[in-house]
C-alpha cells in the first residue's frame, strides 16, 4: 500500500469514478446493436446460452458455464436480440472501469493515479471492444477487477476486512467461473496474506490476529474467505449443468469435467490466421478484425488491438513498477508488477497451441495500472503537463481508432487502410 504524500489529505474521487464510468457505459451503448447478428465468438456463445435458457444440450463444454449464463439472462430479461446479447457485456465493462479504478484508489490513495487508469483504461481499446460483444472475457475481468478492488479496500480500512474479503472470495469464484484465465491470478491475494504473515515472524502463524496485511484477522479465516469460499462459489456455478436433457454433469463428475475441459482446450491445434502469441501481444503487433464486411447497410468494422500508444509506454512503467518497489517499498506498484507478471507467465507456460490477443485483456489492464502509477510519480514531482499529455494522448489515439473500435459506418471495403499503421495489423 502506497501511504499518501506529506502535509497533504487527497479527496476522494468517487464522484469523478462515477462520471466516468458513467459516460463509459454511454459511450459503448452507441451502436451496441450493430451488428445486429452474431459476428465473430458470439456464434459460439449464444447457442450456449440459448441452450442453457431450455436446458436442451450442453454446448462449448470447453469453458466454465458463468459467461453463458449471465448472456442468457440478458436474452431472458430483454430478449434474442442484439440488446439482449450485449447489455451485460456494457454492464460488466462499466463495473471493471470502476472497480480498477476504486482498486487503485484504495491502494495508492492518489487521486490522480485513480483518474488516470480509469481513463487509460477506457480509451485503452480492449476494455470498450469487449464491452460489446457476448464473449466470456469481459466478465472473467469485471469480477477480477471487483476482487482487487475490495482487497485493497480492506487493506485501506481493516474495520471493514472481514465484509470485504468476503465480497474478494465471491467474486474470485466468480471470475474464474467466467474464464479459466482468472485461475493463476486468483490464488496470489491468498499466497501474499500467508507470505505477508510469514515473514512477520509469528508465533501462531494460523491464530495470530497481528499484522499485515489484514490486522485483527487469523491467516485461518483468510483461508475461508480466500481459499474455500471461490472454490465453494466456482462449484456453484456448474449447477445447471446437471440438469440438461443432453450431456449433463453426472454427480461425482465434477473433476472428471475439467480433465473434459483441459482436453478440449489443447485440442484446437488448427492454424488460425488470427493467431498470436505473447512477444506479438507485448509489443502491440497483431491485431484481430472482430469484424470487417458490409452490414446493416454500410462497411463497418471492429478491430481488436490495444491503443498503440499506451500499450508500448506501459513497458518502460512496468521496469518503474520494478524499481519503485525496490528502492521506494512502493508496495502499490510492486503488487501491480507481480499482477502482471504472474498473468503473462502463465501464457508463457500453457500448453495451448493456439492463442489470441484477447488473451492479453487482463495483463495489459495491469500494464496500465502501472503506466498510471508511473505518470503519477511524474505528477507528484511538477512534471505535469507530461503526466496530463500522456492521458490526453491516450483518448486522442482512441479517437481516432473509434470508427473501427465502434462498427462505424466506413466509406468502402479499403477503408481500413487509413489506420493500418502497420502491416501485421491487417
Amino acid at each position: 500500500m502506497s501511504q499518501p504524500p506529506p502535509h497533504t489529505s487527497p479527496r476522494d474521487p468517487l464522484r469523478l469514478t462515477v462520471l466516468l464510468s458513467l459516460a463509459f457505459a454511454v459511450l459503448c451503448s452507441v451502436r451496441l446493436t450493430i451488428p445486429s447478428a452474431p459476428y465473430f465468438d458470439e456464434v459460439h456463445y449464444l447457442p450456449a446460452a440459448r441452450a442453457l435458457l431450455d436446458q436442451s444440450e450442453w454446448l462449448n463444454r470447453e469453458h466454465p458455464l458463468l459467461g453463458k449464463e449471465i448472456i442468457a439472462a440478458g436474452i431472458a430479461l430483454l430478449g434474442d436480440g442484439p440488446v439482449g446479447w450485449r447489455i451485460f457485456s456494457v454492464l460488466a465493462g462499466t463495473v471493471a472501469l470502476f472497480a480498477f479504478s476504486r482498486a487503485m484508489w484504495f491502494a495508492s490513495c492518489s487521486r490522480f493515479a485513480s483518474l488516470a487508469f480509469g481513463i487509460l483504461l477506457a480509451s485503452g481499446f480492449t476494455l470498450f471492444v469487449h464491452s460489446r460483444i457476448a464473449m466470456l472475457d469481459i466478465f472473467m475481468v469485471c469480477f477480477f477487477a471487483i476482487a482487487l478492488w475490495q482487497l485493497a479496500g480492506a487493506m485501506r480500512e481493516p474495520e471493514t476486512g472481514r465484509r470485504r474479503l468476503a465480497v474478494a472470495g465471491t467474486a474470485l469464484g466468480l471470475a474464474m467461473a467466467a474464464k479459466w484465465n482468472a485461475v493463476p491470478l486468483a490464488v496470489i491475494p491468498g499466497a501474499g496474506f500467508l507470505a505477508l504473515r510469514a515473514f512477520a515472524g509469528r508465533r501462531r502463524l494460523l491464530m495470530s490476529r497481528r499484522g499485515m496485511p489484514l490486522p485483527g484477522m487469523t491467516l485461518l479465516e483468510a483461508g475461508l474467505w480466500l481459499g474455500l469460499l471461490p472454490l465453494a462459489v466456482y462449484w456453484l456455478t456448474f449447477l445447471p449443468a446437471y440438469f440438461f436433457t443432453t450431456g449433463a454433469l453426472q454427480p461425482g463428475g465434477f473433476i472428471a469435467l475439467h480433465r473434459e475441459i483441459m482436453a478440449l482446450q489443447s485440442s484446437v491445434i488448427k492454424p488460425h490466421p488470427y493467431q498470436s502469441n505473447w512477444p506479438d501481444w507485448v509489443l502491440n503487433l497483431r491485431a484481430i478484425w472482430y469484424l470487417y464486411e458490409p452490414v446493416d447497410g454500410a462497411q463497418r468494422g471492429i478491430l481488436l488491438i490495444g491503443n498503440p500508444f499506451t500499450m508500448l509506454l506501459g513497458l518502460p512503467a512496468m521496469a518503474w513498477c520494478l524499481w519503485a518497489g525496490i528502492a521506494q517499498k512502493r508496495w502499490d506498484a510492486l503488487a501491480v508488477l507481480v499482477f502482471f507478471a504472474a498473468s503473462m507467465l502463465f501464457w508463457v507456460a500453457v500448453n495451448k497451441p493456439i492463442q489470441f490477443y484477447y488473451h492479453y485483456f487482463l495483463p495489459s489492464c495491469f500494464l496500465l495500472a502501472g503506466l498510471s502509477l508511473a505518470l503519477d510519480a511524474l505528477w507528484r514531482r511538477g512534471n505535469r503537463w507530461a503526466a496530463g499529455g500522456v492521458v490526453a494522448g491516450s483518448v486522442a489515439i482512441f479517437g481516432w481508432f473509434y470508427p473501427i473500435l465502434s462498427a462505424a459506418p466506413l466509406a468502402g471495403p479499403q477503408s481500413f487502410n487509413h489506420w493500418m499503421w502497420l502491416d501485421s495489423w491487417r
